[in-house]
């Protein structure tokens, strides 16, 4: 299910932009660059869904994946800590990022390790 919100978000901005977040008067260089982020945010909620069966031994994609998303995280932390805390839904998402998306990937190896 939380592969859901990569997809959905992604999607979101792919499809309208900057105006996702309420921007206002995005440069078209900034638009830019937030689809093609949020596309490959679209792409990493693929990848998580495709490690959805048989999740026990896909632990190198689903790892790859998850280090980027906690990367990601890491980068939301930094500007957190530059500009100030960011609107209740990036909150959210630094808390996935940071703890959720780590938690779930321990998961991933204990079960892999527990049925191989």
């Amino acid at each position: 299910m939380l592969a859901a919100i990569p997809l959905g978000i992604g999607a979101a901005g792919v499809a309208t932009g900057t105006n996702y977040l309420g921007a206002a008067g995005p440069t078209i260089d900034l638009d830019s660059h937030f689809r093609y982020l949020s596309g490959i945010f679209m792409a990493l909620g693929v990848v998580f869904y495709s490690c959805v069966p048989a999740i026990e031994r896909k632990g190198g994609r689903f790892g790859l994946a998850a280090s980027l998303v906690f990367v990601g995280g890491i980068g939301r932390l930094v500007g957190l800590l530059a500009m100030g805390p960011p609107t209740w839904p990036h909150l959210v998402g630094l808390g996935l990022e940071l703890g959720v998306v780590p938690a779930l990937a321990l998961w991933q190896r204990a079960v892999a390790r527990r049925l191989n």
